[in-house]
């Protein structure tokens, strides 16, 4: 099997030894991205709902950098600092995903980097 890099300057640049995203036969992993404004490579300030807009949108631009949509999403992993966070981050996930809904598990965990929250993804060609 093939495994092919996708990397676009739509989401942060890695910080660490991995990529943004893997193709691998008809899937695309993307790796977990947190509320890096891809632009000037710091967190996004405010609270769950906007760190989840920015993760949302990081990952929206690997997606299309592979030339998928959300739409094409089967399975995502929420990691959230704290999980009183839940509803407000549910709030800003539905805006994103409207219909035929991903699989999800949703986690209380430490995400790298002082950052509140953490997505990672699977798509499918």
């Amino acid at each position: 099997m093939v495994k092919e890099i996708v990397k676009t300057e739509r989401a942060p640049t890695p910080i660490g030894p991995y990529s943004q995203a893997i193709k691998a036969g008809s899937f695309l992993f993307i790796s977990g991205q947190g509320p890096i404004d891809p632009k000037t490579g710091k967190k996004v300030e405010g609270d769950i709902k906007e760190q989840t807009r920015q993760v949302l949108e990081n990952i929206k631009g690997i997606l299309e950098a592979a030339g998928l949509t959300l739409e094409n999403v089967v399975k995502v992993n929420v990691y959230l600092k704290n999980m009183n966070d839940f509803p407000k981050m549910n709030e800003v996930y539905k805006e994103y995903f409207r219909l035929n809904y991903p699989a999800r598990t949703t986690v209380q965990a430490i995400p790298p980097a002082d950052i509140d929250i953490e997505i990672d993804a699977i798509a499918y060609y």
